[in-house]
């Protein structure tokens, strides 16, 4: 009986620290709902593209300001490309308690 009362409160401490509001950030954005997998493509080979023109380019001629903007043009396409691939992330911590649950249910 001890065995299993210890058990059980390793389960809900596990269940009390996974985070209950994690559907705002998992919703993609709306303007990428609306459109087809086609425009979707589309959208990404041109994106890639730029990504790649300014991986090319020869930024030592720039100012501070310029690569500033460039940099966070990359950061954005980086994260509307990451927006429309969708797909199911697990974190590390995700992974651990998954595995500690399988070796207590098993």
């Amino acid at each position: 009986m001890k065995k299993y009362s210890i058990y059980l409160m390793i389960a809900f401490t596990m269940v009390s620290l996974i985070p209950t509001s994690v559907t705002a950030a998992n919703e993609p954005p709306t303007e990428l709902m609306t459109s087809s997998t086609a425009d979707n493509a589309a959208l990404a080979k041109t994106l890639l593209a730029r990504l790649d023109e300014i991986k090319a380019m020869d930024k030592s001629n720039l100012t501070r300001l310029e690569k500033k903007e460039l940099r966070l043009e990359v950061r954005e396409t980086k994260a509307e490309l990451k927006a429309m691939n969708g797909g199911v992330y697990l974190s590390v911590g995700a992974i651990i308690i998954i595995i500690l649950l399988l070796i207590l249910l098993l």
